[in-house]
Parts: structure tokens; sequence; C-alpha cells
């Protein structure tokens, strides 16, 4: 797989938080702090791939950006870096296959 972040040192690089009655999942994705040099994004699926809507925000001594989402959903997404690098997680619940050539990692909130 291409373009994969490799993050062995960390933990809970994507970290999934339902509600208590199991309708809304809050979804907080992390990157180390010197894996970003200016800014990224998680873009997928759930903000119809858009590059501003969800930016990573400094702090915890890494970047972290949350996206809420409906359980029942299994969803696209990749990271943003530096405004020109596409990146996988691998701790991505799957991969498929993209329209260019490359994986999608998989975000699956049951």
């Amino acid at each position: 797989m291409a373009n994969i972040l490799n993050f062995n040192s960390l933990q809970n690089m994507i970290r999934k938080e339902y509600n208590p009655k199991r309708t809304q999942c809050k979804v907080t994705f992390a990157l180390p702090v010197n894996m970003v040099h200016h800014d990224a994004s998680v873009v997928g699926e759930f903000n119809e791939w858009d590059i501003n809507a969800n930016k990573f925000e400094r702090k915890n001594g890494r970047w972290e950006a949350t996206v809420r989402v409906t359980p029942g959903n299994h969803m696209r997404f990749r990271y943003l870096v530096d405004g020109n690098h596409w990146a996988n997680d691998e701790q991505a619940d799957g991969y498929v296959a993209n329209d260019f050539g490359t994986e999608d990692s998989v975000l699956k909130i049951e």
C-alpha cells in the first residue's frame, strides 16, 4: 500500500467515542507533530472531500482533528499533509482502491 503513514511509536491515532445511545460517534484523528510542517487536513466522504472542512490543530503534543459521524457507515478518507502530500493511516479499518491509482483509508463506524 502506497503512502501509508507509519506511527508505530504512537497509540490511538484514530480514536472513536460513541455517545451513550450510540447515535453518534466522535472520531479523533491524530498525527505526530514531526509529520506536519505547516498544516494538515483529514479529508473524506464524511466532509465531501473538502480540504478545508477538518483541519488539524496542534494540541497535546500532536496534531488532532475531530469529526462526528452517524454509526452504520463505512467511509473513505485520507490525510492531506502540507497541501501536497496525500497519505493513508496504518490504523485505518481497511483500504480500498480509488480512481487515482492509489488507495483510500476506510473508517468503519458500527
